[in-house]
């Protein structure tokens, strides 16, 4: 683990970790897999080493939850049910990818190391303040620009859409329960294709 996050854990002391960096954008991903590889996969390398290093044996109290994405398991078609947890990985971009192999170094800690780990795996996130990258905000501003929205292509790729404050009231509830060595998928019962999503915005607009 890095030294940095050494003396973190060092001053700090954590009982729990919440990891969701992470860098997420599909498209920055595909351009330049890298950073990717370098946050997603050695960024998580680097903290589960900090924390285990930090916890030693006393685990009793302790707890890391890693936030991942439901992209780990591939796409949905227009009739598929949602993800389950028990479902298998198939990530189509090295974003995803990315992301998927972070989730199988905290089971292998969990498994290895006994490190009381959970992973979530969330849909979609938009609210306030999103970075403008973002497939909501970039349909926003390119509207009220009255400038071309891009859409993948035709636009029939289905995705699940949760608040933010949403997803974090799940987190909390979940680093606040009982349960580790296990995952959870997160979402809000709100599929709809990107090409839907584009057009409920505009009518909005």
């Amino acid at each position: 683990a890095s030294r940095s996050l050494q003396k973190i854990f060092q001053n700090f002391k954590p009982s729990s970790v919440i990891h969701l960096a992470a860098e997420s954008h599909v498209d920055r991903s595909i351009t330049g897999p890298e950073e990717f590889i370098n946050t997603n996969i050695i960024g998580t390398y680097n903290l589960l080493e900090a924390a285990r290093n930090s916890w030693g044996e006393s685990l009793s109290d302790k707890k890391f939850l890693h936030v991942s994405t439901d992209e780990v398991f591939g796409s949905l078609g227009a009739d598929e049910e949602p993800f389950i947890e028990e479902d298998k990985y198939y990530p189509n971009s090295p974003y995803s990818s990315s992301k998927a192999s972070s989730d199988l170094l905290v089971r292998a800690w969990s498994v290895t190391y006994s490190l009381p780990t959970i992973v979530t795996n969330c849909s979609n996130n938009y609210g306030p303040w999103q970075f403008p990258e973002k497939f909501i905000p970039v349909i926003i501003s390119r509207a009220i620009e009255g400038e071309k929205i891009p859409i993948y292509g035709k636009g029939d790729n289905i995705r699940d859409w949760i608040y933010v404050e949403d997803h974090v009231k799940a987190l909390i509830n979940i680093i606040e329960s009982n349960v580790v060595s296990s995952s959870f998928n997160i979402g809000a019962d709100q599929e709809i294709s990107n090409l839907n999503l584009v057009e409920l915005i505009c009518s909005i607009l």
